[in-house]
């Protein structure tokens, strides 16, 4: 992939050597032990608990490794991927009369918290749509080509297109929808609808591929078959398959290895996107 022209994004916060991504949740005893302070010494708890939160975060950013790291190419290359994404994004919302608003990403290391809680590198890459921020720990990319066999640095950034996607959704409330039907259906007839969900976030990301080969030429021989290994290898059906022996099609939540293939394609090969409309994904 021909990434190293590319513009990087500035919405990139990158919290690897920080414990818990610098950010520690106070319990509650804690809370009372503030409390009980704050009446002894007559200040304010709210403040106290800033600034003890403040120096925490403070303690852990302390604990990154000084000097370049083994990892910082890959995050150079996952802030390109996120500059091009917000280039194409943006020049679609203009063509429509819109200003498209990017998302931030956050790198992180083991675990870390946001706006949807905490979270462990063992999650892999994920939108959170309450802080509209991506997170990703840099060894998913090593993962994604060691035990998916999806090697190559597109497949990385079609992951990374996709999670983005999911932030599209959200600025059209297609995800909002999707929320609301929690609950007033049956566990298999919402994971239909996540199913959808998550097909069209794959298109999405077909739709940036398009966009930015024909704005910046990415695209490497062999990138194309790299990204639909890593969709195919992330499937459904693929993964029930190798950790439980069977598939239970009812338990999706993300789509078959076939389908997550087929909406990436269409969106690579049409860039359109009233060819990937919600209520025609299946």
């Amino acid at each position: 992939m021909r990434w190293q022209d590319l513009r990087r994004s500035k919405n990139v916060d990158d919290r690897r050597g920080m414990s818990g991504g610098g950010k520690v949740a106070i319990g509650g005893i804690g809370v009372v032990i503030v409390v009980v302070l704050s009446l002894l010494t007559g200040r304010d708890p709210g403040e106290m608990l800033s600034n003890i939160q403040g120096m925490q975060a403070s303690t852990q950013a302390d604990t990154r490794v000084a000097g370049p790291r083994p990892d910082d190419q890959t995050a150079d290359f996952i802030s390109a991927v996120l500059g091009s994404t917000e280039d194409v994004w943006s020049k679609i919302y203009a063509e429509n009369g819109a200003r498209y608003q990017p998302p931030s990403l956050q790198i992180f290391e083991g675990v870390t918290q946001g706006g949807c809680g905490g979270a462990s590198a063992a999650m892999g890459p994920f939108y959170c749509p309450a802080d509209q921020q991506v997170y990703i720990d840099l060894s998913f990319c090593e993962e994604l080509r060691d035990k998916f066999n999806a090697p190559g640095e597109f497949a990385v950034a079609y992951v990374v297109a996709h999670e983005v996607g999911h932030h599209v959704q959200n600025l059209m409330g297609i995800s909002q929808q999707v929320q609301s039907q929690r609950g007033r259906m049956s566990e298999a007839d919402y994971n239909k609808l996540s199913v959808k969900l998550e097909l069209q976030a794959d298109f999405f990301a077909g739709v940036w591929a398009h966009n930015a080969q024909q704005m910046s030429n990415i695209l490497e021989p062999g990138d194309l078959e790299s990204a639909l290994t890593a969709a195919n290898a992330i499937g459904d059906d693929k993964l029930q398959k190798q950790s439980q022996g069977y598939v239970v099609p009812d338990a999706f939540t993300h789509g078959s290895s076939r389908q997550r293939m087929y909406w990436f394609k269409k969106g690579f090969d049409t860039g359109d996107l009233r060819q990937g409309q919600y209520n025609d994904i299946q």
